[in-house]
C-alpha cells in the first residue's frame, strides 16, 4: 500500500490529475467531453512531467559536475575490455541529453584515443537509458518495467559497443576525429556553490531544450487518448499483429524527441491497448536511432559503420520489444 500510494501519488501525481479536473468542472466544463478531456490530459501530464524533469535534471546534473567530460575520459581510460563498455554505458545513464547531444561527446571521447566501442557504448546508452527519466517510467509503467528497461538498455549498450570493438571497427571513424589534437585539461575543481548553480543552470538550459518536444509528445498522446479509437490501436499495435514491434521501431526512427517527449505518447497507446514491448520498442527507436542524430553521427564515422550501430541498435530495439511483450502478463 505504501508503495501503490508512492507511485501513484507522488510519483505518478493522480492528486494533481483529479485537481485539474475538479477545477475544470467548477469552471462549468464537462468532462466526459473530448475537447475536455484532451485538455485535461495535456495540463496534467505537461506539469507532472515538467516538475519530476525539473527536479530530475537538477539532481542528475549536481552528480555530473563530479564527472565533466575530461574526468569521464580518464575514468574511461582505466578500464579494458566489456569493463569498459559497462563503464562507458553507465557513464551513459547520467548524461541527460537526446541523441543529437551525445554525439558531441561521443567524438570528443573518439578524438581522446578511446577504443571505438567504448565511446559506442556510451553513444547507445546516453539517450537510450537516462537515468533523469527512471522516475517518470516508474510513474507510469511501475518500477519492475522501469528497471528491467534500464538494465536490457545497458545490456543492448554493452553488447552493441562490444561487437563493434571485435569487428575492428576503428578504420570506420572519420580520419579528423582521429587525428584531432588532445587537450588534456584538469577539470576544475568546484565548490559547493558552483555545483549547485551549474545544477541550476543545467536544469534551465536541458528543460528549455526539450520543452518543445514535451509539448509535442503531451500534445500528441492528448489526441491518442481522446480521440482515437482503441480498436484501431488493438488491432495495428496489440497482440493480434506480430509485427507490431517491427513497425512500432520503424515508425520511431523518422522522430526526433528524447525520452521525456516520448513518455506521454507511449502512456496513450498503453491505455489505448497497445502491448508494452511496442510501447518500449518506439521509446527506444525514436530516441537512439531518430534520423537527424544519424544525419549528424554519419559526419563522424564512414557508413559501414553507421550502418552497423544502426543494424545493432534497430535488431536490439526489436529483441527487447519482443521480450517485454512476453513478459508482459509477470509485469
Amino acid at each position: 500500500m505504501i508503495w501503490d500510494f508512492f507511485q501513484n501519488q507522488v510519483l505518478g501525481m493522480q492528486w494533481l490529475n483529479d485537481l485539474i479536473g475538479m477545477g475544470l468542472s467548477a469552471l462549468g466544463f464537462d468532462l466526459s467531453n473530448r475537447w475536455v478531456g484532451s485538455a485535461r490530459f495535456f495540463l496534467y501530464d505537461t506539469i507532472k512531467i515538467t516538475v519530476l524533469l525539473c527536479l530530475l535534471i537538477y539532481v542528475i546534473s549536481y552528480i555530473q559536475s563530479y564527472f565533466p567530460p575530461e574526468r569521464s575520459r580518464k575514468i574511461l581510460g582505466r578500464f579494458r575490455g566489456i569493463g569498459a563498455n559497462c563503464i562507458a554505458a553507465l557513464l551513459g545513464t547520467v548524461t541527460p541529453f537526446c541523441s543529437c547531444s551525445s554525439i558531441p561527446l561521443f567524438i570528443g571521447f573518439s578524438s581522446a584515443g578511446l577504443p571505438v566501442g567504448v565511446t559506442f557504448s556510451f553513444l547507445i546508452s546516453s539517450p537510450m537509458v537516462d537515468l533523469g527519466s527512471l522516475m517518470l517510467l516508474m510513474s507510469i509503467f511501475g518500477w519492475k518495467v522501469a528497471l528491467l528497461y534500464i538494465f536490457v538498455g545497458l545490456v543492448v549498450a554493452v553488447i552493441g559497443g562490444t561487437l563493434i570493438e571485435k569487428l575492428r571497427m576503428e578504420r570506420y571513424v572519420e580520419s579528423f576525429i582521429l587525428s584531432a589534437s588532445r587537450v588534456d585539461i584538469q577539470s576544475t575543481t568546484l565548490t559547493q556553490r558552483e555545483r549547485l548553480i551549474y545544477a541550476k543552470d543545467q536544469m534551465r538550459s536541458t528543460f528549455l531544450k526539450v520543452l518543445p518536444y514535451i509539448l509535442i509528445g503531451v500534445g500528441i498522446g492528448a489526441v491518442i487518448h481522446n480521440w482515437i479509437p482503441q480498436e484501431w490501436v488493438v488491432s495495428v499495435l496489440g497482440s493480434s499483429n506480430p509485427f507490431g514491434v517491427v513497425l512500432a521501431t520503424i515508425l520511431g526512427v523518422p522522430m526526433y524527441a528524447d525520452i521525456f517527449g516520448t513518455i506521454p505518447i507511449a502512456e496513450a497507446l498503453l491505455g489505448k491497448g497497445a502491448l508494452l514491448g511496442v510501447v518500449l520498442s518506439f521509446m527506444m527507436a525514436v530516441t537512439t536511432l531518430s534520423l537527424p542524430s544519424m544525419v549528424m553521427l554519419k559526419k563522424a564515422v564512414k557508413p559501414r559503420l553507421l550502418a552497423l550501430f544502426i543494424g545493432i541498435c534497430t535488431v536490439g530495439i526489436i529483441l527487447v520489444g519482443y521480450l517485454f511483450n512476453l513478459l508482459q502478463p509477470l509485469l
